[in-house]
């Protein structure tokens, strides 16, 4: 009969509550039949591989000197005042702001789970970040009742939930398990006159607003790699350097002019996207404080992806989030092109990305991983944590890091 761990086996490196690791040896006692195996189960050894792998990367990045998160798109330079005047074309530079800000997956767990792992691995999973493990994998993180839509900034971030992801349940143990799917999440607030804007330029607006965002971060062709056409045609062709700017990174993508800014797109070579898409945010408007006549409306919503590795069953999930600001003006006091949108600015959050620059995708990190890339310092964020705005990093060679996927 397997022999219970005893106090002085505990590895004097691990980081438990004395509460913690008793209720883990007492769950391993329960766990291990009367005839325990000689050689770990396969699913033992898949567990303990996953937790070595991660130890390692903590252990790296701790001999490191930390830094600041963050990947940053330079600001756009300030507009002259005046700017978008009517009746000539307003003297401008047409660029619009984008801003992204990436982090990889977490990583880090103690010895004392590495020492027991083969005796009880689901006792084991169920300490990894982000409620990946705990419950039975057929029933964990069965989704509940929807949330309501979402009116005003949360208070705080989501509960954990309990759950691993799989190809069938891509969302098990995430809080956008209850979270709408699709377009059909990002609702308009009811289109008023602000600021001297009507009612119908501001209900133009709203729904220019829905379509770039389904268009860049909901198109099933897009999510491939292919071309956002539909996003593209929709902004306003007088920010004449805002899209030579894009389609430019479409072409050729840069570490400093990067689509996926502004594009939500994946290697289909490397990645199945799984499931559909989860969406949560909200839309609203308000004037204009530089200018009467002139509106901004502001879109704040965070995408939720299933994702597998092509051809087999590991699945993740990555969490972009998008802030986007357009304007909605008087046609009689500024100038623009009818039923286009001009977009000021754009800032991203991409949660669980490699924070490999310049290739144009987005590139999700599976716990099977060789952990080959260099660790990651900066600081932690939860990716589902809707009740701070978007993290403006400055270190241009920072990349935070995700507490859960």
């Amino acid at each position: 009969m397997a022999e219970k761990p005893s106090e002085e086996s505990r590895p004097e490196s691990a980081a438990l509550p004395d509460d913690v690791w008793e209720q883990f040896l007492r769950d391993s006692e329960a766990g291990v039949p009367a005839s325990a195996p000689k050689e770990p189960s396969a699913r033992a050894r898949m567990v303990t591989e996953r937790l070595r792998a991660m130890d390692e990367a903590q252990a790296a990045a701790a001999g490191r000197r930390g830094r600041r998160f963050g990947r940053r798109k330079p600001a756009a330079p300030a507009r002259p005042e005046g700017w978008r005047t009517s009746p000539a074309r307003w003297e401008t530079d047409g660029r619009a702001s984008r801003r992204r800000t990436v982090w990889s997956v977490v990583g880090g767990l103690t010895a004392a789970a590495l020492a027991v792992v083969a005796v009880n691995p689901s006792a084991a999973l169920s300490w990894l970040p982000g409620g990946l493990g705990g419950g039975d994998t057929e029933t964990a993180g069965a989704e509940a009742s929807p949330l309501a839509p979402e009116t005003a900034r949360p208070t705080g971030a989501p509960g954990e939930t309990e759950g691993m992801p799989t190809r069938e349940r891509p969302f098990a143990g995430s809080p956008a398990a209850r979270w709408e799917s699709g377009a059909a999440a990002i609702r308009l607030p009811e289109a008023r006159a602000v600021n001297g804007v009507p009612a119908a330029r501001i209900e133009e607006a709203l729904r220019g607003a829905k379509e770039f965002l389904t268009a860049a971060n909901l198109d099933p062709a897009v999510l491939k790699g292919a071309e956002p056409a539909k996003a593209l045609a929709l902004v306003d062709p007088l920010e004449t350097d805002y899209l030579a700017d894009l389609r430019s990174a479409l072409r050729e993508p840069t570490e400093d002019n990067d689509p996926v800014s502004t594009f939500t797109r994946f290697d289909p070579e490397k990645t199945d996207l799984v499931g559909d898409v989860r969406v949560r945010g909200r839309m609203w408007v308000a004037p204009d404080e530089e200018a009467e006549g002139r509106a901004v409306i502001t879109a704040d919503y965070t995408f939720v992806y299933g994702v597998a590795r092509a051809g087999g069953d590991e699945t993740t999930r990555v969490i972009v989030r998008r802030v986007l600001q357009v304007d909605a003006a008087d046609p009689s006091r500024h100038q623009g092109t009818e039923g286009r949108l001009w977009i000021r600015d754009l800032a991203s959050e991409i949660g669980n990305d490699d924070c490999r620059e310049g290739d144009g995708l987005i590139n999700p990190s599976f716990f099977g991983d060789p952990r080959t890339a260099p660790p990651r310092t900066g600081e932690t964020r939860d990716p589902y944590d809707r009740s701070t705005g978007v993290a403006r990093g400055d270190d241009p060679d920072g990349c935070g890091v995700v507490t859960r996927t």
